[in-house]
């Protein structure tokens, strides 16, 4: 079997963050939010993913993947620093939602972490279309 593309990569990625942000917004609908907000930063890590691979770079951690879309697409202007600011927030949140028993976000903010995955995932698509 030979290795997938580029270009192969780079859309499983994005198709990743798609089904993760549907699950994110039918987990939100359902009031499972600790789900939701996992969800939404996934569909946010692999649409950063999907961006950095198109720079020709690979990352397997969620933490390089963090350092690296700075460095490579928000210090080098390629993408606008909020896109940095959720990527970070939403990171913070999943970490809280995912392991810390006592954490029991509102409603309201975890609307918002959908909300700007989707503003995320709409912006990597942007960006990858140049």
């Amino acid at each position: 079997m030979n290795a997938p593309s580029r270009l192969e990569e780079v859309r499983a990625e994005l198709l990743r963050a798609e089904r993760s942000l549907q699950a994110a917004q039918s987990l939100f609908a359902q009031d499972f939010l600790e789900d939701s907000l996992s969800r939404a930063y996934y569909a946010i890590l692999h649409a950063a993913r999907a961006a950095l691979l198109a720079e020709g770079l690979e990352v397997s951690s969620h933490r390089s993947v963090r350092r690296l879309f700075g460095f490579h697409l928000i210090k080098t202007a390629k993408l606008d620093v909020r896109l940095a600011k959720i990527l970070a927030e939403e990171q913070d949140d999943r970490f809280l939602a995912d392991y810390d028993a006592w954490f029991h976000p509102e409603r309201e903010r975890v609307e918002k972490r959908v909300t700007e995955a989707a503003e995320f995932l709409a912006a990597i698509k942007g960006f990858l279309q140049h």
